[in-house]
């Protein structure tokens, strides 16, 4: 068997690239214009409830999302449960609150561990998550986040195994 010798000066620099591997960077490049890159902390819209955007954060230390929403009021329509309740991004350079009225069916209640410790019974709703030019259903809870920073969490589940990829280091990397 040959061994093949290295590339002698002399190749053309089209060969020699050609069997390097990609660079990180265009892998990133790549995962970011294809809306499947994010950052730490992004802009999202859930577009089934009206929202058409907030402010997320991505992480990956909660297995459930979820969403700002007060005003939970349970109903039934045709044998149905539903909930309504009103979300309230915040939006910078206009009111403070723009509070949108929703509806959703619902979905599960579960028992859900806050990021105080305590365990807490919360309404699950599924709807559509778009981000980055990209949209897919996912599972999200209800409660009153007006204590944190961001009005929404995406946990592990919605972000699911080749779905997204999160950047630690990088914030709205798929833009508004």
């Amino acid at each position: 068997a040959m061994s093949r010798k290295p590339p002698s000066p002399k190749e053309s620099p089209a060969k020699t690239r050609a069997r390097r591997p990609p660079s990180l960077k265009a892998d990133l490049d790549h995962l970011i214009g294809r809306g499947r890159l994010v950052g730490w902390r992004e802009w999202v819209a859930l577009p089934d409830l009206g929202v058409p955007r907030l402010k997320a954060k991505i992480d990956t230390g909660a297995r459930t999302s979820a969403l700002h929403a007060v005003n939970l009021r349970p109903f039934e329509t045709n044998g149905l449960e539903w909930l309504a309740f009103t979300v309230e991004p915040h939006v910078r350079g206009g009111s403070d609150h723009a509070a949108i009225e929703c509806r959703a069916p619902l979905w599960d209640r579960r028992a859900v561990r806050n990021s105080g410790g305590s365990v807490e019974s919360r309404y699950v709703i599924k709807t559509a998550l778009a981000i980055g030019g990209r949209q897919f259903e996912i599972e999200v809870t209800l409660t009153n986040r007006s204590d944190m920073g961001f009005e929404m969490l995406v946990g592990r589940t919605a972000l699911r195994t080749g779905r997204l990829f999160v950047h630690p280091a990088r914030s709205f990397v798929q833009g508004k």
